[in-house]
């Protein structure tokens, strides 16, 4: 059977979809995002050692500027001044090394998890392709990209500009003042400016990195007929039946916070089942069974019943065949009225009692 079209893919992708994407190195994932953490970090590092790396670069420079021409340099030693030189200019900048491929490796890490694939490095003839690389370079994804890339450059232009003119007097002023006082006022300037466009350029990358997880999610999808060849192919793959799992433990939860609020009371084993009744004279002929759980989900329907001063009744011999003869959404059978009919009762004259909120 042909696949359907993009209008076709309703559904949302499948654990196994997602698992199989994933090893071929496809994923959600912003560049945009990981730069912005990058280049923060190295302005908040900048920040941090500002004082002490202006006087160290100030006191490194100064002497070798000043050093240079006063002296005689054998030629048999300028391999050692050249390594010395390397030295320093290592030890002032590799706090900047540390930090930056610490952020880079924590924010991709954070952003997709540990993933390593050959995928994309494996030959294709398609790439080379001229009219597929002509459909890529006019596709409405490229189009997208160039419409953001715009947008960036635009307003961390004016934001970076912006920035700059407020400090633009100061600037005009640093030909007239001492030489350390000159290089402070340009080195804060730019850090200014780095900090400005690197926020603004973060903000961005933050709508972006949710763009890409929504396009990924939305280029991920399948069609009907798609979900149903892979749960025929995948019947007792456990990550298939997981995600079922999940999902029916999911639209239970649901049910549950839906219905216990407006049940007429609760019937518990008293701990390990729940199962909540219904009752309107008006609308239905018996109680219902509005929802019903073991374990957990009876903890939680205990929960929600004292949320909402639904009352909760120990009848563990009722409450055990209630939960094992009748379904969620069902009226009751007649041999269980009578036992229902008691609880009822005592509910309605406990909530006459109860003195008014």
């Amino acid at each position: 059977m042909a696949r359907g079209g993009a209008q076709d893919k309703t559904e949302a992708p499948t654990p196994r979809r997602l698992q199989e994407a994933r090893r071929r190195g496809q994923v959600a994932k912003s560049r945009d995002f990981s730069a912005a953490v990058i280049l923060m970090a190295a302005v908040l590092l900048c920040y941090m050692l500002q004082v002490r790396a202006t006087v160290q670069w100030e006191q490194e420079l100064s002497w070798y500027f000043s050093h240079c021409f006063s002296f005689d340099l054998p030629p048999q030693n300028l391999p050692w001044v050249l390594y010395d030189v390397g030295m320093h200019v290592m030890r002032m900048f590799a706090p900047f090394f540390v930090v930056l491929v610490g952020a880079a490796l924590a924010v991709n890490i954070w952003q997709t998890g540990f993933i390593f694939s050959t995928e994309s490095l494996k030959f294709s003839p398609d790439r080379l392709n001229p009219v597929n690389g002509l459909q890529r370079l006019f596709s409405l994804r490229s189009l997208v990209e160039l419409a953001k890339s715009v947008l960036k450059v635009l307003v961390v232009g004016a934001v970076s500009f912006l920035t700059v003119k407020s400090r633009l007097p100061a600037l005009l002023m640093i030909f007239t003042r001492p030489a350390e006082a000159a290089f402070g006022t340009v080195s804060g300037t730019l850090l200014a400016v780095a900090a400005a466009a690197g926020g603004t350029f973060l903000g961005l990358a933050v709508l972006d990195m949710y763009f890409q997880r929504w396009s990924f999610t939305r280029d991920m999808r399948m069609s009907k007929q798609e979900v149903k060849d892979e749960l025929k192919q995948t019947e007792g793959d456990p990550v298939v039946k997981g995600w079922q799992r999940r999902r029916m433990r999911q639209i239970l939860l649901n049910r549950i916070r839906q219905e216990v609020p407006r049940a007429t009371v609760v019937i518990t084993n008293p701990t390990h089942v729940a199962v909540a009744l219904r009752y309107a004279e008006d609308e239905m002929a018996a109680p219902q069974v509005v929802a019903k759980g073991a374990g957990d989900l009876a903890r939680r329907i205990r929960e929600i019943a004292a949320e909402n001063n639904v009352p909760v009744m120990p009848k563990p011999e009722l409450a055990r065949a209630l939960y094992q003869q009748v379904e969620i959404g069902a009226e009751i059978p007649v041999e269980l009225y009578q036992a229902v009919a008691q609880i009822l009762a005592l509910v309605y004259r406990l909530k006459k009692r109860r003195p008014p909120a």
